[in-house]
């Protein structure tokens, strides 16, 4: 059975949100009191609604309470946001994911019970911050007591070393978690390049240079690394 969720407020952030998840296979239900943005995702998600969502007899018509969850992701609208929020509260909907675009808007919401707070404008500019800092980490996943699972294109220096020269643990303070490597694939007479994962990569295994590396550690131990080894 479907994962149920509904995703309330379909501006760019919401509107990409449901669009994944749909393309995921999730039951999405859209909700905006804007009718040209329920048109325009209607034919992507499983029901698209037009309603004012601070209006709690016109949630609870569409059954929110069933969804696995409800992503508010309503902008800049506070006063919108913080009413659908107690809304969703009153309806006892098991799981709330709420956007806040400021810190006030976070304290707020943490103050009416909300567990699941996202800011996705501040995660984005961590994302594009280590990118121009650090151009060899292609994704990283922040972690709590400054920890992070980072993506890293193998760096110069370690190129055509075995896992066990490097040593990761003892040199770096880094868990070495798998290796994302390209491997040449023929299928029906072509030649094809597919992405695969060397799981638990063991201490013979040499790292090639095209080779992305995952890792697990602190901030700083990752970019020593990096900077260590270019």
């Amino acid at each position: 059975m479907a994962d149920k969720f509904a995703v309330i407020g379909l501006g760019h952030f919401g509107y990409a949100v449901a669009r994944n998840l749909a393309a995921r296979g999730a039951e999405v239900l859209a909700i905006d009191r804007d009718i040209e943005r329920v048109e325009s995702i209607k034919d992507d998600v499983a029901y698209a609604v037009a309603l004012d969502a601070t209006d709690i007899k016109a949630l609870s018509s569409q059954n929110v309470a069933d969804m696995d969850a409800v992503l508010v992701a309503i902008g800049e609208n506070i006063e919108g946001l913080l009413l659908t929020t107690v809304q969703l509260l009153e309806l006892n909907v098991k799981r709330i994911i709420a956007r806040a675009m400021a810190d006030q808007q976070r304290l707020i919401l943490e103050k009416l019970g909300v567990k699941e707070i996202l800011s996705p404008e501040d995660e984005v500019g961590k994302l594009v911050a280590e990118k121009l800092l650090n151009p060899n980490m292609k994704a990283f996943l922040p972690l709590p007591d400054n920890y992070s699972i980072v993506e890293i294109q193998a760096p110069r220096r370690i190129v055509n070393k075995k896992v066990g020269q490097v040593r990761f643990a003892d040199n770096y303070a880094l868990d070495l978690i798998t290796i994302k490597r390209v491997y040449e694939e023929y299928h029906d007479g072509r030649k094809l390049f597919a992405e695969h994962l060397i799981n638990r990569p063991t201490e013979d295994i040499a790292i090639e240079q095209s080779d992305v590396l995952i890792v697990l550690g602190k901030s700083n131990d990752v970019e020593k690394f990096v900077e260590l080894n270019r």
